[in-house]
């Protein structure tokens, strides 16, 4: 056994193994150390190997699940060894034949379908990632509703897009540079792949499908060869491939998703994050949705329109609304039912899902199909819910209303489906009550009042009786056959039950096999509309997120926004969703604040005190653009504004201590990324750029920052500081304007205002907010005299910012660091190394040696 153990160990290197053995998954070896530590399970030993006893540890079967999702969450993955013969077969081998085994599937964090397993309100994608010259392909799936999207982007793009995707694994076929990917290399070939995506979808061409680079084939070979390798036998669940464009959705990088606590809070949780104010969802497919809109807000300003529209639609009728809601409430998830039983991984409850799902869809298509004013969107989705009418009945006839999850016990096959079936049921019932007889009269006939007859799956029905009364049993002529002796009971046999238990057995063997038959034959009928059961599965969860957006918009007073196509960004009476939402839980009163970007004021400088409001008024806005762009109302009295192509915000500290960078450094890597990729239709918040360093250089670097991002990237950008000095920058730049979040000191109290005004901020109340913080007094009282000292020499001097104003604009400067090359440079660059003779290459020398001298 240990030999057929390490075999099947060593095909599964890297996983941990589960073998199976009768209802238990044993682990040895390492793997049982691992897995009693994780699992926090006890850790024994099982005989020896090599002179050292061989350490053990198992799960049983029935609750495996469970042990598999901590397994999973610990970042481990899991090889299952079933038995592929049972112990009866591996004995007419020879009666010390080990029972064969075989790996069926190795389940990892992106390859799973079962409901346990799974977040139902989160997408769990599995993402490929290949190089094919200078793009990287990315070919994504989620196996649990089978969507599977392919797409290449450049360098500068991968972070955003596996950002966006938040993949729960990823494979590659080389290293990437900050990304956690398992690599390998079979399957990366984009010949290859384009032959076997044919294959698996039975085309000649995947035209139909999109336009597909060689990257986004790599990606995808590598994907399905994965699949392959880990699924075994039973492939997962893949629709048609997607094209998918980073041209189509806004690109919004890793840093700037952290920071605007997308769909995670900064503590890793869903609580305190947009995605949560804002989820007001009922399904576990329109919740998933929604984070999936979220994360990637639309370029396409007639699809954001379109889900507007539908919006607005509900937002306007609350008791239309309430009524979709309760009826979206009480559907199953039919696209992960779909993705189990395609994956051959599905049982009769999921089959009961589909009926009711489909059921439930269709009674929602009348009652959507009567509204007036129908807004084009729902048009396109009404018909996805309907047409399923002929599943739905043969569902219903061959079900009984509840299935259970497990085929093994039988009973989900209706009365009345197949008569034969019937008959079988009546035979093994009326075998059950002939048994009861048995036992009534079994206990006249001995005297026995506590003799039982019981069924177990070793001895199967047999007879029981305390072993004070078994005696009158062992007897030769009692009848009865001893068969075993427990501990205060014994238990016998008797021709009579041993022929009813085999009528029993026989109907309920026949029973079983006549129900999978059904079930297969089911399950094959539901694949055959697999297409049409997805695309309701999707027009369900578009429904919901609407009306769950229209459920929002109505409980917090949002606006629709309305789009330009300038670079404008105006809102009235703007509010940060999640921060308004905590005020509210304790009684407080969110201050709303207008912002209105242009061509004329594209980059505001925003001064003030810490504790102002700075760093939420500069987020909110971020977040406003991202829920418009998503098809959602805004929270805002009124909103207008022009799409935005690339999202960024460097706001909050933070160190990646694991890759070897400081504060300073990681902020100036997110605002050197920024810069290199914010286009004039960008967005870009930037808080407190330059702390973490000389006050010199701080003021030095943002200063350089502005310009370049006025004179530069001369897109929309809120930028708050602490540097008043930067205020200067209003007198040069047209572009700029200054504005500051108010705060007045009351009888030596600092009092926030929390509004943004024009102008710039007289002080920056940096004593007061430390007072606040619970400074001793003996230190203020010493911070006050220093800070006297310190503004009598800037008086005196003109401050740190002294002789800023006679610097040449960013852009002059930059054009004069173009005009004057390096003369060494120029000399060299003059020079053709093939066609220089030794006396020639001995003169350039001296040559380049008197132009160093006379730069030195």
């Amino acid at each position: 056994m240990i030999a057929q153990y390490l075999a099947l160990k060593a095909e599964s290197e890297g996983s941990l193994l589960f073998y199976r053995m009768g209802d238990f998954f044993e682990l040895f070896f390492d793997d049982a150390k691992t897995a009693a530590s994780c699992l926090d399970i006890a850790l024994t030993a099982r005989g020896e190997h090599e002179g050292e006893p061989i350490p053990m540890c198992g799960v049983p079967i029935h609750a495996a699940e469970a042990y598999l999702a901590r397994l999973i969450r610990a970042g481990h993955r899991v090889a299952i060894a079933e038995q592929t013969e049972s112990p009866s077969e591996a004995k007419k081998r020879g009666s010390k034949s080990v029972v064969n085994r075989a790996i069926v599937r190795v389940v990892t964090a992106g390859t799973l379908t079962e409901e346990a397993l799974l977040d139902s309100r989160s997408a769990n994608w599995l993402v490929a990632v290949s190089k094919v010259g200078e793009r990287f392909g990315i070919a994504a799936a989620d196996v649990s509703t089978g969507r599977f999207e392919l797409s290449s982007v450049a360098p500068a793009a991968l972070d955003s897009e596996l950002a966006r995707l938040a993949a729960a694994e990823i494979v590659a076929c080389e290293p990437l540079d900050g990304i956690a990917a398992d690599l390998r290399k079979a399957g990366f070939d984009s010949v290859s792949a384009e032959k076997r995506l044919r294959e698996r979808f039975a085309v000649a061409t995947l035209d139909g499908f999109g336009r597909f680079d060689r990257a986004a084939l790599a990606a995808a070979g590598g994907l399905l060869a994965y699949l392959e390798e880990v699924a075994r036998e039973s492939l997962p669940f893949l629709r048609p491939p997607l094209a998918l464009a980073p041209s189509d959705h806004m690109m919004i990088d890793s840093a700037t998703r952290e920071s605007l606590e997308l769909s995670l809070s900064s503590a890793g949780t869903r609580s305190g994050s947009l995605l949560a104010a804002v989820d007001r969802t009922v399904t576990g497919a329109g919740a998933r949705l929604l984070a999936a809109d979220l994360g990637a807000p639309l370029l396409d300003r007639v699809r954001i329109e379109a889900r507007l529209d539908l919006v607005a639609a509900l937002e306007g009728d609350s008791g239309f609304r309430d009524s979709v809601r309760r009826q979206l409430k009480a559907l199953p998830d039919i696209g992960r039912a779909l993705g189990r039983l395609a994956s051959g991984r599905g049982g009769p409850r999921d089959l009961g899902q589909l009926r009711d799902g489909l059921n439930e869809a269709r009674r929602l298509h009348d009652r959507l199909a009567i509204a007036p004013d129908r807004p084009p969107l729902l048009d396109e989705l009404l018909p996805c819910l309907i047409g399923h009418g002929e599943l739905v009945d043969l569902l219903e006839r061959a079900l009984v209303p509840s299935p259970p999850i497990d085929s093994a016990q039988g009973g989900y096959i209706a009365e009345g489906y197949d008569a034969a079936l019937d008959s079988l049921r009546l035979a093994g019932g009326e075998g059950r009550r002939a048994i009861a007889a048995l036992e009534a009269r079994y206990r006249q006939q001995t005297g026995i009042a506590v003799l039982k007859i019981r069924h177990n799956a070793v001895l199967g029905y047999h007879i029981e009786v305390p072993a004070k009364h078994a005696d009158r049993l062992m007897s030769a002529d009692s009848g009865f056959t001893h068969r075993q002796t427990l501990a205060g009971v014994v238990r016998f046999n008797a021709p009579d039950l041993h022929e009813q238990a085999l009528r029993v057995g026989q109907a309920g063997a026949h029973a079983l096999a006549a129900e999978a038959a059904h079930l297969e034959e089911l399950t094959e009928a539901a694949l055959e509309q697999v297409e049409k059961i997805a695309a309701a599965a999707d027009a369900l969860a578009r429904i919901d997120v609407a009306a769950g957006l229209a459920e929002r918009a109505a409980e917090g007073g949002w606006a629709r926004p309305s789009f330009d196509d300038g670079a404008c960004f105006e809102v009235e009476g703007g509010r940060h969703p999640v921060v308004e939402d905590s005020l509210r839980a304790s009684g407080s009163r969110f201050v709303a604040n207008d912002c209105a970007l242009s061509e004329a004021e594209r980059l505001w400088l925003v001064t003030g005190p810490n504790m102002g409001g700075k760093s939420t008024f500069l987020r909110q806005n971020a977040l406003i653009a991202v829920l418009a762009q998503a098809g959602s109302f805004v929270p805002a009295s009124r909103a207008r504004l022009g799409l935005v192509d690339r999202l960024f915000s460097r706001v909050g500290a933070s160190d990646n201590l694991a890759r070897g960078r400081s504060t300073f450094m990681v902020e100036m890597v997110e605002t050197a990324a920024i810069l290199a990729q914010a286009t004039p239709s960008s967005f870009v918040i930037l808080d407190e750029v330059g702390r973490g360093t000389s006050t010199y250089d701080g003021l030095a670097i943002a200063w350089a920052v502005v310009e370049a991002i006025h004179d530069r990237n001369r897109c929309r950008c809120l930028f708050a500081t602490h540097y008043h000095e930067l205020t200067r920058l209003a007198e040069r730049l047209d572009g700029l304007s200054l504005h500051h979040v108010r705060a007045r000191e009351w009888k030596s109290e600092l009092v926030f205002l929390h509004e943004v005004a024009k102008g710039a901020a007289d002080r920056s109340y940096g004593l007061a907010v430390a007072k606040l913080a619970g400074l001793p007094p003996p230190v203020l009282a010493r911070a006050r005299a220093i800070l006297a000292k310190l503004e009598e020499g800037r008086a005196a001097t003109g401050g740190i910012a002294a002789g800023l104003d006679d610097l040449p604009l960013f852009a002059a400067a930059a054009q004069q660091e173009e005009a004057e090359p390096d003369p060494l440079a120029a000399a060299l660059a003059e020079v053709d190394a093939d066609s220089l003779t030794p006396r020639e290459a001995l003169e350039l020398v001296y040559r380049l040696k008197r132009i160093e001298a006379e730069l030195g």
